[in-house]
């Protein structure tokens, strides 16, 4: 029988090396598999906040902007406009915006942060249709209560100038606005709310 040492140090040193190879192998492929699970750059910018400049707005105009894929509007109210609204809470199934989506800085009359500038998503809240903008008032086809507002022809919602739903209406709540700040008087940023002093 020949007795044959074992060389420890050999033997340690390629279970190190394999430890080592072995790690950095498996690190190579956990960072693809990882990287995937992350949103890519076209769905970030999608949820990312959008800047809006408003000084170019007239008075009574409405523009509309893309956020998270959807529509939303930004409208410069005339005084006449915002001196209708109060007129309307009769005819309005959440008149106080009780049950609406908006942030604590718009859960006004008005709905926004300033009177003149309306900020909301363009989606009826019944089913999901664009609504579309019927300033005019009592038009003929919409009879002598309209003082103007948002009209869904999916389904006759009838939202006012504040986007709040009239009664007797499929959609259920009124149109939502989402949270929005102003960085200067003629710049908003849609999707980052107000930080609280």
């Amino acid at each position: 029988m020949i007795n044959e040492s074992v060389d420890k140090s050999k033997r340690q040193f390629l279970t190190t090396a394999l430890t080592v190879v072995g790690a950095v192998g498996t690190g190579y492929l956990a960072v693809p598999f990882l990287s995937q699970m992350q949103p890519s750059v076209k769905a970030m910018a999608a949820g990312a906040p959008v800047e809006v400049d408003i000084s170019k707005i007239e008075a009574g105009q409405l523009i509309r902007v893309a956020w998270r894929g959807k529509p939303v509007w930004v409208l410069q109210r005339t005084p006449e406009v915002l001196a209708t609204l109060t007129t309307l809470d009769n005819q309005l199934s959440d008149p106080q915006s009780n049950q609406s989506s908006q942030p604590n800085s718009s859960k006004n009359p008005a709905r926004s942060m300033k009177p003149e500038i309306f900020v909301a998503v363009g989606l009826c809240t019944h089913l999901g249709c664009s609504p579309t903008f019927r300033p005019e008032v009592a038009p003929h086809d919409l009879g002598a209560d309209w003082k103007g507002g948002f009209f869904c022809p999916c389904h006759g919602s009838w939202f006012d100038l504040a986007g709040r739903v009239y009664k007797g209406v499929p959609a259920p709540t009124n149109l939502e606005v989402p949270p929005y700040r102003y960085i200067t008087d003629t710049q908003i940023i849609i999707g980052e709310e107000e930080k609280a002093a």
